[in-house]
């Protein structure tokens, strides 16, 4: 049996990883021909030339040249294709030299040739956009070169043999052996599954005679290139890169296509519809024509005509478009779109959640106050919270920064020259502190831990109560928790700081030594609103948009930032409550709650999957660690530019300005996006179905062809060109103030009621022309030709300015430009053709005077009925587009 070549290539990765996991630490330097300071700049450019960038295929853009052959690739050009090969062997191949005609070939050409070309050249455009804007957007790594020392460099420039430096919040930017670590947690769930983070260690934890028959999963000491650093840190050595790695040969089965959102399997439901309707349709046609004309020749022409007619070719086309339109005028403020299909999914978004540090609040923390448990300014406090911060080794988050840059101004910087840092047990978020172990000069050690009040409050039994050290009784937790929560009443999140003298002498520490501490006093910050804040929150609420902040902080400062937002708070819900509450009870609560804290990252993206059960299409914001599970699970994943690697990785649209008013623009891009997409789709739709019942009471009734084959196409032709311009079209203002979503039944239902409006107008047609004009044998068919080619051309063109709008066209609402200009431009072309020479060449001829005015009154009667129903349709079905 012969072997999957793809699992072949796993297993082998597997095998080499394996193989590093079992050796010794010199042994796989001297494999990587490295040391453990790291390779010299000169080398590393040389591993660069050799193995190429890190980087994954799926994450380069196909040259323009496949682009472009891509563009074609969709069912309605196949149909085309086909379509053009019959014509091919029937009009050239197999007639007569004297009746040999390129004309359908040519016709259907062009039409391929403008649909394809139009994709390629706006999905180009909207990735060259995206590119420049990416290339803003930095994911780097730590590494260690033995010439210029520790250095961030991108992860692209990572090679074999680098030493790198890992942190909480770390994309692990390769397939790595960890050399030493300090309770690092890895979540693996991108690779394995596995939703818990899985600890790593130096060395393997299993013995090593059973590494061979070993899972991927218990590489204790390996990690994996495509997983991040939950907590922690460590110091590793680079096994491979790029596509050598496991997620590297993995990647097409791991990445390939998210899920298909509705609006997609929609557009798809409706493509193979039509396909599906035209398969229906032009045997219909070719039997109903081949027994009543005799002539099964021009018949099977006829129907091959009726089926390009009927093909919308120019579909994948208006949705490209319009999708890299809209990520185009997002680029323009700012905006990286990762997926295009995230613009319209901004569109339908009906709740946005947030996350409340960094996104709704300035990503600067300020340091207001340091105190003691009574609430008196003590430097004592701020100096251990200074050596907390600046020792630890682990992602430094604001409040870090903000003690650090308070403690140099205090002169604090000094400090590091008195005291030596032994261990640390690193931030994790079910903790929620960290601790460092110092020792003085006279070897004398400290551990200094700061962190969420509450999580201190459980390993503290003393404190400094004034001036001396005291047990922690009830009472003076209470006056602690009092002094905190007005605090938070102010504005301020508040981290408690605690210590403990005389460690023992012992070489590795761990959380079991976070025990009998003692609660020193409090670090107090502000963390004000973005100025946009407000605005943006107030202009999402008027398009339809409910924001609901889902934060780990507390309910009380959340409530204050509330508040100067102008987000009304409906109720809080807690982390501990959604821990007891099951799915169903949840998926209620979430729906009438707006502040969502004191949350785990599990709980973040729970409450979204709840809100998503009920029909929601959920929007997250959010730049942490503990965001990234929430931005995938979401419809749309927002994040920032100063956004740690794992959370810009899940997003799927990253801000690169601070302000949030790009919010608000999103939304109505996505609005238009879905508007100008569906305009197409219910035009198309309508439009066929009519054609359907024109066109077979012509065929039943006519002693002759109702059009020609060439006269269907170019008809044909000239539509598809009048469509054109739809992309660029703008969309009434009640439309984008609501979300939009697919909707299948409205689609249906719409075929069916504004589709055989036009029909009834086709066969006035054929009455005027066979009755007043006398078009009515074989011998003036031509008249005939003519006359419902016009008509047939305007009411399709002008269908398109009664469906754009629920209001009076071209009264309550006009269309853009571009749209005014083609459709108008398209319907003097088709008045022009019988009178010119190219009429004549394909069987068409001038019109009378008279028949102008009947044309006049054809079209308005069209118009006003259409207006009437659409009235009609509107107040029965409360919806239009």
């Amino acid at each position: 049996m012969k072997k999957n070549k793809k699992n072949v290539l796993t297993n082998t990765i597997i095998d080499r990883l394996t193989d590093f996991s079992m050796q010794d630490i010199k042994e796989v330097f001297t494999t990587l021909n490295t040391t453990q300071e790291g390779l010299d700049s000169v080398e590393a450019e040389l591993r660069l030339e050799m193995h190429g960038t890190n980087q994954i295929v799926h994450e380069r853009i196909d040259p323009w040249f496949v682009q472009l052959i891509k563009a074609f690739i969709n069912p309605f050009i196949g149909v085309l294709i086909f379509l053009a090969g019959v014509s091919l062997v029937m009009d050239v191949i197999l007639a007569a030299p004297e009746d040999r005609s390129w004309r359908t070939v040519i016709v259907i050409t062009v039409m391929v040739t403008i649909s394809g070309l139009l994709r390629f050249i706006q999905e180009y455009r909207s990735n060259k956009e995206a590119e420049k804007l990416k290339a803003m957007v930095h994911t780097t790594a730590t590494v260690v070169r033995s010439d210029t020392g520790k250095q961030e460099i991108e992860m692209a420039e990572i090679v074999p043999g680098d030493i790198i430096h890992l942190a909480a919040g770390d994309m692990i930017p390769a397939d790595v052996r960890i050399i030493s670590s300090k309770d690092l947690f890895v979540s693996q769930s991108s690779l394995t599954g596995e939703s818990e983070p899985v600890e790593k260690y130096d060395t393997l934890r299993r013995n090593v005679n059973q590494q061979k028959s070993m899972s991927l999963s218990e590489l204790d000491n390996i990690c994996f290139m495509g997983t991040n650093v939950v907590s922690g840190s460590a110091v590793a050595v680079v096994l491979s890169t790029g596509n050598d790695t496991y997620f590297g040969s993995m990647a097409k089965s791991l990445v390939g296509q998210r899920a298909l959102t509705s609006f997609d399997r929609g557009v798809n439901s409706i493509s193979w519809l039509l396909i599906r309707f035209m398969f229906v349709m032009v045997p219909i046609v070719f039997l109903v024509n081949g027994f009543t004309k005799g002539n099964w020749l021009d018949a099977f022409l006829f129907a091959v005509s009726v089926a390009v007619g009927l093909t919308p070719e120019m579909l994948p086309m208006i949705v490209t478009t319009n999708l890299a339109k809209g990520a185009v005028a997002m680029a323009k403020r700012k905006t990286v779109v990762k997926r295009l299909n995230a613009i319209q999914n901004f569109g339908a978004m009906d709740i946005l959640c947030t996350d409340k540090t960094g996104t709704l609040t300035l990503d600067k923390i300020v340091l207001e106050c340091h105190l003691d448990i009574h609430g008196n300014e003590d430097d004592r406090v701020l100096r251990h919270a200074y050596l907390n911060s600046y020792y630890q080794t682990g992602l430094k988050n604001l409040m870090d920064v903000a003690i650090l840059e308070f403690g140099a101004k205090k002169g604090f910087e000094n400090l590091e020259k008195i005291y030596r840092k032994v261990d640390e047990i690193p931030f994790d978020f079910t903790r929620r502190r960290m601790s460092v172990v110092l020792q003085n000069g006279s070897d004398k050690r400290q551990l200094v831990t700061k962190g969420a009040v509450e999580e201190m409050l459980s390993i503290c039994t003393y404190t400094e109560y004034r001036g001396e050290v005291v047990p922690l009784t009830d009472d003076i937790r209470k006056e602690v928790k009092e002094m905190v929560k007005q605090l938070n009443k102010e504005g301020m999140r508040v981290l408690a700081v605690a210590q403990k003298n005389n460690v023992p002498h012992e070489g590795v520490f761990s959380v079991k030594d976070e025990s009998e501490m003692v609660l020193m006093g409090y670090i107090g910050f502000l963390d004000p609103p973005k100025e946009t804040a407000a605005s943006a929150i107030k202009a999402l609420n008027e398009y339809g948009v409910k924001v609901k902040i889902l934060t780990g902080d507390n309910e009380i400062v959340t409530k204050k930032i509330c508040r100067e937002v102008g987000l009304p708070i409906e109720n809080i819900l807690l982390g501990s409550q959604i821990d007891s509450m099951v799915d169903e009870e949840l998926a209620e609560a979430a729906e009438n709650t707006t502040i969502f804290a004191k949350l785990s990252p599990l709980q973040k993206s729970r409450i979204i999957k709840m809100l998503q059960s009920k029909g929601h299409t959920v929007g997250y914001m959010g730049d942490g660690i503990n965001d990234a599970a929430a931005l995938r699970e979401a419809d749309v994943g927002i994040s920032v530019d100063t956004a740690v690697d794992i959370a810009k990785e899940s997003a799927d649209i990253i801000l690169l300005e601070k302000s949030l008013t790009v919010l608000e623009e999103g939304v109505i891009e996505g609005r238009k996006t879905f508007g100008n997409i569906i305009k197409y789709i219910k035009m198309t739709v309508s439009s066929n179905f009519g054609n359907m019942f024109s066109v077979l009471a012509a065929s039943a009734f006519l002693p002759f062809l109702p059009m020609l084959p060439i006269h269907l196409l170019v008809q044909n032709l000239l539509y598809d060109i009048s469509q054109i311009s739809i992309p660029w079209d703008n969309m009434d203002e009640d439309y984008l103030k609501v979300p939009r979503r697919w909707d299948a039944s409205n689609v249906g239902k719409f075929m069916i009621f504004i589709g055989p409006i036009s029909s009834i107008f086709d066969i006035i047609t054929y009455l005027v022309m066979w009755f007043v004009f006398k078009a009515n044998t074989p011998a003036v068919q031509s008249l005939f030709q003519s006359g419902w080619f016009i008509e047939g051309l305007l009411s399709q063109t002008l269908i398109v300015h009664m469906i754009r709008t629920e209001k009076i066209p071209f009264i309550q609402s006009r269309a853009a430009k571009p749209v005014l200009l083609l459709t108008g431009t398209i319907m003097v072309i088709g008045i022009a053709i019988p009178f010119t020479p190219f009429g004549a060449s394909i069987g068409l001829q001038a019109l009378p005077l008279t028949y102008f005015p009947w044309l006049i009154g054809i079209l308005f009667s069209y118009c006003l009925l259409t207006q009437a129903i659409k009235t009609w349709y509107i107040k029965k079905f409360k919806t239009w587009l």
